[in-house]
């Protein structure tokens, strides 16, 4: 009696996925990686549609296969789950019938099959129910020899029903051999197809029985490396009774005695070496702990270099190095007066914030100079990792202390000067925030017992000078700020470039060029042309990267003629920079009316805005351009509905905005601008656009403005006025409340500008716009 096995409504076309080695039986349910572009657009096609395939064996091993190189016999399987990883995917497909692919195509990058169902027979017989006992049986003998099968398999095998499913499933466990199972797949009888897994699975049987023998017959030897063993595990007990033991054991027995370490962390080295001794070099954690004994003696646990507590002397090293600064330099001197008095004292935890080029970093290295300590710089910039702070448990394979130990360890040093650079630049990542991390490391109240993952150790971190470098503070966590006594430091005025230039800068770059002072001479004035008109920022990197070009320059004509020498004049600068790069343009940008100077912080220091007004037919509409942010918007809002409500006090129609719309533009309009201090400048330009008079074109101005008209504080004073100084600005409007501001301006910045504080709107009107007398 033979029963046709139902199968599911096949479509006449499916997309082929060709299989190396490996054939999937129908009513089975198996695991495929799927890696060929061929193979991926089929599966992608297939999950598009009614997710079935049709998986045929390949005949070679071909990267790309041709119809000809695939047997025409598969299966039609369904996908059932899909997973995409690198270099491919995974699928879950379950086999539901066989089928016969009549013609094979490529097309839209994957293969395809014209396919014919071909139905299954399920027979029972004497004969039938013979095999499936027989594969009963040995099944039950395969279990006995612990083969890797399920013991459910017996359960399964014996409450199925239908021979064909069993034939198919033992086919899928067992071991065959692609083509084996390609045969058992093409097979029209059941009987021959359970022979065959009959077959397979008492071989498989047989092989097992003969494996055993072969594991009891090795047992009674004790092979080359177990005698080994044991001779070695007995020198070791000799070597122990004749106080000797193993040699590299004893070396760290001795460097551990020698290293002069804490109770605490001696006592948990003591342990680890007697961990060591315990297994053979062979051992997976044998390197693991060799390599964290290092650790433990190469980190300077009590190694401390002396302080020069001499605060005269400690100054006049910080004055070599650096010109100006005489806050950080008064704070350092400070520090060593008070450990000079005192005797112990913990660290400070400084930040020098300022704009690039002022010399943060390479303060540090003065600092550290001046104390005679050691000097470690860690950059911050980019770190997304906790453990870049906190080190690696040990668990890890490849794990190490974080950079802090790190750090320690390079200087050789309990207390160097450690600098934290661009703190500001942290990020945080899927591994954790690494300035929570930091938290702990900048307080000095906790960094005595500071723990490091890998170490697991507490390390006195209060002896530690910390000196952290930011650009700007809004990125920093609010706690990690609140634990750092923050230094600022702005740009530099023209004279004091100078003074770097001729200090410092000059002789570096004649030392890197290979010149001596006699072969290149820049003169003063020729040094304040190079910062006026071709450089401008608040630092002084772009200053020395022309110097260097005038530099080279001078040393590829001293190179062809060794007598050559050059003094570089205000007039051949530019023959060796070119023509300037930058003028002074306030006066053309503020000739017409609507143009009012602002000064804005950056975090290079800081800029002059040019803001433009201007009026034209319309409704009343305001437009507002320039990459804006919400904060400037509205304060330029605020400044409208201010002279809107003042219009007859300043001396503009009532009505000027009821026929024409108002449009408000800050050039430079790919960067993106915000904050409050424009609002003044944005009012001044709004009036000057109505009265059609154009402001004072050497004026430049600050501060936020309120909807009645009051003039309010902002910051970065020095970095606005060094700015407008930068840019031949004479007089500098600022709000009253920032007038105590300009006591800590340079005295040259305070002779050449006038600065003029207001606290209303009005007053500011009457110092730009002085051609109107009806305010």
């Amino acid at each position: 009696m033979a029963e046709t096995i139902p199968t599911p409504q096949l479509p006449n076309e499916l997309p082929v996925v060709p299989l190396r080695g490996a054939v999937v039986l129908p009513m089975t349910v198996a695991p495929l990686g799927v890696s060929r572009p061929t193979s991926v657009e089929a599966i992608n096609k297939a999950l598009a549609g009614d997710r079935m395939v049709l998986l045929l064996l390949q005949t070679n091993d071909n990267d790309e296969p041709a119809p000809d190189d695939l047997h025409r016999v598969g299966t039609v399987a369904i996908i059932r789950q899909m997973a995409k990883g690198q270099g491919g995917m995974r699928v879950l497909v379950e086999g539901v019938a066989r089928a016969r692919a009549e013609f094979l195509q490529t097309e839209k990058g994957y293969l395809s099959a014209l396919i014919r169902p071909l139905p299954e027979h399920s027979e029972r017989s004497l004969e039938i129910d013979a095999h499936v006992r027989r594969l009963q049986e040995l099944v039950d003998r395969a279990l006995s020899l612990a083969t890797g099968l399920s013991p459910d398999i017996r359960t399964l095998v014996t409450s199925l029903d239908d021979p064909l499913r069993i034939a198919y499933l033992l086919a899928s466990l067992l071991d065959m051999k692609p083509e084996d199972k390609q045969r058992l797949l093409e097979d029209e009888s059941v009987s021959v197809k359970l022979d065959a897994v009959a077959t397979s699975l008492a071989r498989e049987i047989d092989v097992l029985e003969l494996k055993g023998q072969i594991e009891s017959r090795a047992e009674k030897e004790m092979t080359d490396a177990q005698k080994q063993y044991v001779l070695r595990q007995q020198m070791k007990a000799i070597q122990s009774e004749l106080g000797e033991g193993d040699g590299e054991v004893q070396e760290l027995r001795k460097r551990i005695a020698e290293a002069n370490l804490p109770e605490h962390v001696a006592a948990v080295a003591n342990r680890e070496v007697d961990r060591l001794e315990r297994m053979t070099a062979a051992a997976p954690e044998y390197q693991m702990i060799r390599t964290y004994l290092d650790w433990l003696l190469e980190v300077p646990w009590e190694k401390r270099t002396e302080d020069r507590l001499d605060p005269i002397e400690a100054r006049r090293v910080l004055d070599e190095d650096h010109y100006d600064l005489d806050k950080v330099k008064e704070r350092i001197v400070e520090y060593l007066a008070v450990r000079k008095l005192k005797g112990d004292m913990k660290g400070p935890i400084l930040c020098f914030v300022g704009p690039p080029g002022v010399g943060k970093t390479s303060l540090g290295q003065s600092i550290a100079r001046a104390m005679n300590r050691k000097f470690v710089r860690m950059s911050l910039g980019g770190v997304r990792d906790e453990a870049e702070i906190r080190g690696h448990r040990r668990t890890y394979i490849g794990s190490m202390p974080g950079r802090l130990v790190q750090g320690l360890k390079s200087a050789g040093s309990a207390n160097p000067v450690l600098m934290l650079d661009e703190i500001d630049k942290i990020t945080v990542g899927i591994q954790g925030d690494p300035a929570a991390a930091l938290l702990e490391v900048l307080d000095p109240a906790q960094n005595h017992a500071f723990r490091d993952h890998y170490m697991e150790i507490p390390i006195d971190l209060s002896r530690v000078l910390f000196i952290a470098t930011a650009n700007q503070l809004g990125t920093i966590h609010p706690a990690l700020l609140d634990r750092m006594e923050l230094i600022s430091l702005s740009g530099y005025t023209e004279e004091e470039k100078v003074h770097i230039a001729r200090l410092y800068l000059v002789p570096r770059q004649l030392e890197e060029n290979g010149l001596t002072p006699s072969q290149l001479h820049i003169t003063d004035d020729g040094l304040r042309r190079v910062i006026t008109e071709y450089t401008r920022e608040a630092g002084v990197r772009s200053l020395e990267r022309q110097i260097g070009t005038i530099a080279r320059k001078v040393a590829a004509r001293v190179a062809s003629d060794s007598n050559h020498t050059a003094a570089v004049d205000v007039r051949e600068v530019e023959t060796y920079l070119g023509p300037p790069r930058f003028r002074s343009e306030s006066a053309f940008r503020t000739s017409r009316p609507g143009v009012a100077t602002g000064v804005a912080w950056t975090e290079a220091g800081g800029d002059v805005l040019f803001i433009e007004a201007s009026l034209m037919p319309g409704t009343g509409q305001l437009t507002l351009t320039g990459q804006l942010g919400s904060v400037m918007q509205e304060s330029a809002r605020a400044a409208l509905s201010h002279i809107r409500q003042q219009a007859s006090t300043l001396g503009i129609p009532t009505d000027f905005l009821s026929k024409q719309d108002l449009h408000i533009h800050v050039p430079a309009g790919a960067i993106p601008k915000d904050g409050p201090s424009a609002g003044v400048t944005i009012a001044t330009a709004i009036v000057s656009a109505a009265r059609g008079i154009p402001v004072e074109p050497d004026i430049a101005m600050t501060g936020e403005i309120t909807l009645s008209g009051l003039v309010l504080p902002v910051g970065g004073i020095r970095e606005k006025a060094l700015a407008a100084r930068r840019h031949g600005i004479h007089t500098f409007i600022l709000p009253e409340m920032n007038r105590p501001d300009t006591t800590e301006l340079p005295e040259e910045v305070r002779d050449d500008i006038r600065f003029v504080p207001v606290s209303t709107l009005e007053e500011v009107l009457r110092v730009a716009l002085p051609a109107s007398t009806s305010v």
